[in-house]
């Protein structure tokens, strides 16, 4: 038998084992603690690795569900500002006469410049712009500022030889206080004779270009001189001379909304009825004199009064995602313009106030008022 004695001496005995014991299972959790924790921290940017990755295939897998974008389509290689007011070409004037007939209203010129001494060459598109730097100075005394006017003439030039450039311009008239203004640069330019020179820059835009397609279907909307990019589309796609030198066939519709105060205000208007002629299947032609027609009420007749009466045809060309339409004249003709295509589009049921930013975005809405 062991003496009480003997057994708390054992016990006592076996407290540093127990201690060492419970100090080997407190130190191994610990470590094996810490290692959980340096194993957690070095996952998480596997974690977050593994959720950018899920959000990004979201995002490329988005679009997937949404309706395709309308996209304007580029055009490639078309030159601008060669020139700049600080560097003009001086330009020379090859020819400067009226287009005007017997009784018009105002003054209206064709005038021709030679490009051919240009260098660099002054190259430019149908549809674009050059500017116009009038001699002399304003009344502070500084250089008189450039105005912009649309090109008349196709890249061939006049002439077809490829170094000339053509621009349809109207002398600006008004009263002011009794007292008749000329326009600065208008003037100047319907005044200059054969031999002067003139300082021009550019060329400039990219709004009013025609399409590449061969078969594009082209509707243009002209006043006045607005016409101006209207000829040089219509000499591309209709003068024999020119379409052998273009590798540009056009297939399509071209319809001509023009108008004019006058007859005698029609402008390049031999040429038209000679494309109307040898064209039947592919142009069309539409007057609006104000002063000698009157519309369905009994009023002047306006380009916007042709439109409405051609709505149904005008707006089947619309819907074809071929057309494109090109509005170019003075400024006050967009809200009439406006008008008409509304009830134009209503008598089909669209809603010109949508579809016209639909045409716009498409790249088939193009606009160059003043």
């Amino acid at each position: 038998m062991y003496s009480q004695a003997k057994v708390i001496a054992g016990g006592l005995a076996h407290i540093p084992v127990v201690i060492a014991v419970f100090y080997f299972i407190l130190t191994t959790f610990n470590k094996r603690a810490l290692k959980f924790v340096e194993e957690a921290k070095t996952k998480k940017p596997e974690a977050k690795a593994v959720e950018t990755k899920k959000v990004a295939v979201s995002k490329t897998e988005a679009p997937k569900t949404e309706a395709p974008k309308i996209v304007k389509k580029k055009h490639a290689d078309v030159p601008v500002n060669i020139y700049r007011p600080k560097t003009p070409y001086e330009g020379t004037v090859i020819e400067n006469y009226s287009l005007l007939k017997e009784g018009a209203i105002g003054r209206v010129n064709h005038i021709t410049f030679d490009l051919k001494d240009s260098d660099p060459f002054l190259n430019y598109v149908e549809g674009q712009s050059i500017g116009i730097m009038p001699a002399g100075e304003d009344a502070n005394g500084k250089p008189h500022k450039l105005r912009l006017y649309s090109i008349a003439s196709t890249r061939h030039g006049d002439d077809f030889k490829g170094n000339t450039v053509s621009l349809c311009v109207r002398q600006l008239q008004y009263e002011k206080d009794g007292e008749t203004i000329n326009g600065v640069c208008s003037t100047y330019l319907c005044d200059i004779k054969p031999g002067d020179k003139v300082k021009i820059t550019g060329p400039v835009g990219k709004e009013m270009l025609l399409p590449e397609e061969e078969d594009s279907n082209i509707v243009m909307l002209a006043t006045g001189t607005g016409i101006a990019p209207m000829r040089a589309y219509l000499r591309r796609m209709f003068e024999p001379t020119e379409k052998e030198k273009n590798k540009w066939n056009f297939k399509g519709k071209a319809w001509l909304f023009m108008g004019a105060p006058k007859s005698a205000n029609l402008l390049y208007e031999e040429d038209l009825q000679r494309y109307l002629v040898d064209n039947p299947d592919n142009f069309k032609y539409t007057k609006a004199i104000s002063r000698e027609q009157q519309n369905t009420k009994g009023g002047r007749m306006y380009i916007q009064d042709r439109v409405l009466e051609s709505a149904n045809e005008l707006f089947n060309m619309i819907e074809d995602e071929k057309t494109h339409i090109y509005l170019c004249g003075l400024k006050g003709m967009e809200p009439g313009i406006d008008e008409a295509m509304t009830k134009a589009a209503e008598e089909k049921g669209l809603n010109w106030s949508e579809l016209r930013p639909q045409l716009k975005k498409a790249g088939r809405w193009h606009v160059e008022t003043y």
